[in-house]
């Protein structure tokens, strides 16, 4: 060899000796001819563990997989080929590798480079993107869910005034009484339906304040004690003082009922559940493999039973209103839906983790907060449903209009009504008396409820404002949440619970 070819010889072994990507010879035996630096590397051996060796002694049992496979034909069919192999190494941690079959006159060359980081990023990436999905699969969800539960709730609204005003009339053992009370019982079984719609839709009224989640979970002892019956240990374990959170109390107990509730049908022979809590920091990393979730400060409730479990298709599907895999006679398919909202609606994140045959657990985080827990104080209820003042009633809808509006005059209320906010201004423009109540559905056709109390208290400061809605959407609610110095009433409506509310705003 002259010395120019000796010197581009040397060249040429120095790049690939400097190449980041592996680089070996094996000969037509499958023994190693030679190996670069970073192949040494990637194999995690020295170069002297590998040379004149074959593959077969330095890695027993590869010439079973599909890689040798690859490069037996490679090397008989002298054709070039590519493939990705993951290469599980003695210690059991795995790499991935996109290999790359050069035949040379020796036998192949195996280039190779470690594409392993790539890989958990893309299956990260996916995973993100599959959370994204269920997201925003549950958010259309929610906003048809929200819909339906509010023009069901007008609905109700009229069967639930004009059954309670028929009871109202007759006595016990009367003609159509049992009968009247049928259609009230299952308009108040419906109602609760609606209420969980409304709750996995974010739609729902809470009222945020600051608890010790520990506390909470405490006094519920008995109560979950004797939902799970006998053949469930009940083990609630606190991991030192924990931190206050701000949500509505009533929210996290119904969270804890539902959850509970489906950890004991996921038991039917029995076992323990175990509800614990504890303080934990959530970081970036977390964040990164979590969609929807920002790192800090959090308190963990996690609900732990020794159940079925779930598959994946089942977990993929377990928040939707409706899904159970219940028989129809168990269940409605909306505990887990209204969890899932109610936790959301509080700031909150849910996970879980379950496995066929191994149990589940859900770990919900709500974030932690410097204050002090919220004492409320308790109000006397109003002396009497019945009044003399007048009522400016505002609601789009003919039916529950006229059964609101029959519910407050037998009940001696003055009640001005208007469709719409138009209407309202003018029959307040016309009428020279006092109005002493707005009673306004939230959401009206041109004008909302919350603008037109706006322009109604420049002529009338004095007079108090009471909303109603199936729903809330607008300035009555902030992000789900009601500001506290709004009076709200929850439709479906009621005789009781629109004479109570309307009763109560007045004399505050």
């Amino acid at each position: 060899m002259t010395a120019v070819g000796e010197r581009a010889s040397e060249i040429a072994l120095d790049v690939v000796e400097s190449l980041l990507e592996g680089c070996q010879v094996i000969g037509f035996d499958f023994r190693y001819l030679y190996i670069n630096e970073a192949a040494c590397a990637q194999a995690r051996k020295a170069p002297e563990e590998l040379l004149g060796r074959t593959m077969m002694e330095c890695y027993p049992g590869i010439d079973e997989t599909a890689m040798f496979a690859e490069l037996r034909e490679c090397m008989a069919e002298r054709t070039h080929s590519r493939m990705e192999n993951e290469f599980v190494y003695p210690d059991g941690s795995v790499a991935t590798f996109e290999l790359r079959f050069v035949p040379v006159p020796e036998g192949v060359c195996v280039l190779s480079l470690d594409i392993s980081e790539q890989k958990r990023s893309a299956r990260e990436l996916a995973k993100l993107e599959q959370q994204l999905r269920q997201a925003q699969k549950l958010e259309a969800v929610g906003r048809l869910a929200g819909g339906v539960a509010h023009d069901f709730n007008n609905l109700l609204s009229v069967i639930l005034s004009y059954s309670g005003l028929l009871l109202d009339d007759l006595s016990e053992g009367q003609t159509m009484h049992a009968e009247i009370e049928e259609i009230d019982r299952a308009g108040q079984r419906a109602r609760q339906l609606t209420r969980q719609l409304l709750a996995f839709s974010r739609q729902r009224v809470a009222e945020p304040r600051v608890i010790d989640p520990a506390q909470v979970i405490s006094g519920m002892h008995g109560m979950l004690t004797r939902l799970l019956g006998a053949g469930v240990e009940l083990a609630v374990l606190s991991r030192a003082p924990v931190g206050t959170i701000r949500v509505d109390p009533g929210s996290v107990e119904q969270v804890l009922l539902n959850l509970v509730v489906n950890a004991r049908d996921a038991m039917p022979e029995g076992g323990k559940l175990t509800v614990e809590t504890r303080n934990v920091d959530l970081d970036a990393g977390y964040a990164d493999t979590h969609f929807d979730v920002k790192p800090g400060r959090y308190v963990m409730i996690a609900v732990t039973d020794a159940g079925e479990g779930m598959d994946a298709e089942t977990q993929s599907r377990m928040f939707e209103p409706f899904f159970t895999t219940k028989d129809v006679s168990k269940g409605t398919g909306l505990g887990l839906s209204t969890v899932y909202g109610l936790v959301k609606q509080n700031g909150g994140h849910i996970w879980v983790y379950s496995e066929v045959g191994s149990g589940t657990t859900f770990k919900i985080y709500f974030p932690r907060v410097d204050a002090g827990v919220h004492h409320e104080s308790s109000q006397p209820p109003a002396s009497t449903r019945n009044g003399n003042e007048t009522i400016l009633l505002v609601e789009d809808d003919d039916q529950v209009r006229g059964a609101a509006c029959a519910i407050l005059r037998r009940s001696g209320y003055r009640v001005l009504e208007a469709a719409n906010g138009g209407e309202a201004l003018l029959a307040s423009e016309t009428h020279a008396a006092n109005i002493h109540l707005l009673l306004t559905d939230v959401v009206l056709p041109r004008m909302n409820g919350r603008d037109l109390a706006t322009r109604l208290a420049v002529v009338r400061p004095e007079m108090k404002v009471l909303y109603m809605s199936g729903y809330s959407e607008d300035a009555v609610m902030q992000h789900g949440i009601l500001e506290s110095d709004v009076a709200y009433l929850q439709k479906p409506l009621t005789p009781d619970g629109i004479l109570c509310r309307v009763r109560e705003v007045l004399d505050s």
